[in-house]
C-alpha cells in the first residue's frame, strides 16, 4: 500500500480534494490530507490541520488569519507544508504527493513539493498548466496537469479530470514505492554538461566515467540545464561534476536566450563536491531565429546553427570578462577543483578553419582566467580541442582521481 499525500486549500477546494481522496482510497492507497487553507473552515476534516502546517513554519494560524493578508498567510503555510512533506517522506508515509488549484494554490503546492527529492512523484492539477509553468516547476520533476475547467466545484468534466489525476498519482506512487531506496548495485552519480557543439567530448567523458564504475547524468547547457545540475549538487545527489560546457555564462553576460543563473559554477565548491571544469562553447551566445537577434548586434559575427538557433561569436572583451568570472568562482571553491583548457578549440566550430575560430578571443579568455584565478586553481592546458576523446578522457580521469581521495565529500543519495 503506497502512501499518497494531498496538500491544498480545503476551505475553497474541499469537495474536489474529498473526491480525489476517495478515489485513492478505492485504489487501495493510504491517504494523508494536509490542509493549507486560509479563508474559511475546511470542507472536511483533514489529517493534518492548517494550524499544524503554520506551526511547522514557526507561525500561529490565528495570528495569520487575524492579519487578513492572504498572500502572507499562503507564503507561511507553503513553508510549513514544505517541512511537513519532507517529514512525511522521511517517515516512509509519502510515496507520492498531489494538489489541485489555481495560481495561488499551485504556487503553494509547488513550493512545498520542491523540498522533496527528485524522483518522488509530484502532481499538480492546475488551471495554469497549459501556459508557462517554469515558475511552478523550476528545476524539479513536478508534473502539471491542466484542469481544463476551473477547480471551483464539481461537474462532469472536473470529476473526470480529478479521477484521472488520482489514477496518475496512484500509479506513480506505487511504482516509486516498489523501486524506492538505493541498492547495493547503485553506482555513484556524476553530473556532466553538454551542448550540440561539445557532444563528442561529453560522450567520450561519459564513456570513460562509466568504465570506472560511475553513472553519468547529462545536462543540456540551456540555462535550465546548468540550474538543474547545481540543484542536484546542492541536494547532495552527486559524487562529482564534469562541467565540460559552461556556455550559459556567455548568454548571461551578453543577453542570450540560454543564460546561467547567479549561482552557476558555485554549488560544487560550496558543498564540497569534486569538479573538473572546461570552457565548452564560450565562443558563442545563443539567440533564436536570425530575425530575433537584437538590432544592437548587427555587424557581429553570426552563424545560423539551424532554423531556430542563431549563434553569435563572443568578442575578446567579452571573453576576458568570462575568463575572470570563471577564475574567481573556481578560486572560491571549497572542494577539489581543476580547470582544463582545450587550446585547439573550445567548440566544434572554434577549431582552426571553423567559423568561430578566433585566437585573440581565446587568448583574452585565458588571460581573464589567469587574472581571476590568481594562482588558486589547478589549470591544465592541452593542445587538443574540446571534442578530442583524449581531452575528454583526461578530464574524466582527473575527476575520478579526485572523487577517490579520502577527503572528497561528494555524496550520492
Amino acid at each position: 500500500m503506497a502512501g499518497v499525500v494531498l496538500v491544498g486549500t480545503l476551505d475553497t477546494k474541499g469537495a474536489e480534494y474529498e473526491v480525489m481522496r476517495d478515489h485513492l482510497r478505492a485504489l487501495g492507497h493510504q491517504v494523508t490530507v494536509v490542509d493549507a487553507g486560509v479563508l474559511g473552515a475546511p470542507g472536511f476534516v483533514p489529517d493534518i490541520s492548517r494550524a499544524e502546517v503554520a506551526a511547522a513554519a514557526g507561525a500561529d494560524i490565528d495570528a495569520l488569519l487575524a492579519a487578513r493578508d492572504r498572500g502572507v498567510a499562503l507564503t507561511r503555510l507553503s513553508e510549513g507544508a514544505r517541512v511537513l512533506l519532507s517529514d512525511l517522506h522521511a517517515q516512509g508515509r509519502l510515496h507520492g504527493v498531489a494538489a489541485m488549484g489555481g495560481s495561488g494554490g499551485s504556487a503553494l503546492a509547488a513550493t512545498a513539493m520542491r523540498g522533496l527529492p527528485v524522483g518522488v512523484p509530484k502532481l499538480i492539477v492546475s488551471t495554469v498548466a497549459s501556459g508557462d509553468t517554469r515558475a511552478y516547476v523550476g528545476t524539479t520533476d513536478i508534473t502539471m496537469m491542466h484542469s481544463v475547467v476551473d477547480v471551483a466545484g464539481l461537474n462532469r468534466i472536473s470529476r473526470r479530470v480529478i479521477g484521472n489525476a488520482a489514477g496518475a498519482i496512484a500509479g506513480m506512487a506505487t511504482a516509486y514505492q516498489q523501486a524506492a531506496g538505493p541498492t547495493a548495485g547503485d553506482r555513484p552519480l556524476v553530473g556532466a554538461t553538454m551542448f550540440g557543439v561539445t557532444t563528442p567530448g561529453a560522450m567520450a567523458a561519459k564513456a570513460r566515467l562509466e568504465e570506472q564504475g560511475y553513472e553519468v547524468i547529462i545536462f543540456h547547457a540551456v540555462g535550465t540545464g546548468g540550474q538543474a545540475l547545481e540543484a542536484l549538487v546542492a541536494g547532495g545527489y552527486l559524487a562529482g561534476v564534469l562541467d565540460l560546457t559552461t556556455t550559459e555564462l556567455a548568454d548571461a553576460l551578453v543577453g542570450g536566450i540560454f543564460p546561467a543563473h547567479d549561482g552557476r559554477l558555485t554549488m560544487a565548491g560550496k558543498h564540497g563536491v569534486p569538479q573538473v571544469v572546461s570552457l565548452g562553447a564560450l565562443d558563442m551566445v545563443n539567440f533564436g531565429p536570425r530575425a530575433s537577434v537584437p538590432a544592437r548586434f548587427e555587424g557581429r559575427l553570426l552563424y545560423e546553427h539551424n532554423a531556430n538557433i542563431t549563434l553569435m561569436r563572443t568578442t575578446p572583451e567579452e571573453c576576458a570578462v568570462l575568463g575572470r568570472q570563471i577564475g574567481e568562482r573556481l578560486a572560491a571553491a571549497d572542494a577539489p577543483t581543476r580547470l582544463f583548457i582545450p587550446k585547439a578549440g573550445i567548440s566544434a566550430i572554434a577549431v582552426v578553419g571553423g567559423v568561430f575560430h578566433d585566437p585573440d578571443a581565446d587568448a583574452a579568455l585565458l588571460n581573464g582566467i589567469q587574472e581571476g584565478a590568481g594562482g588558486q586553481v589547478e589549470i591544465t592546458e592541452l593542445d587538443l580541442d574540446i571534442n578530442d576523446s583524449a581531452f575528454a578522457q583526461a578530464m574524466a580521469d582527473a575527476l575520478v582521481a579526485m572523487m577517490r581521495r579520502p577527503s572528497a565529500r561528494g555524496v550520492q543519495k
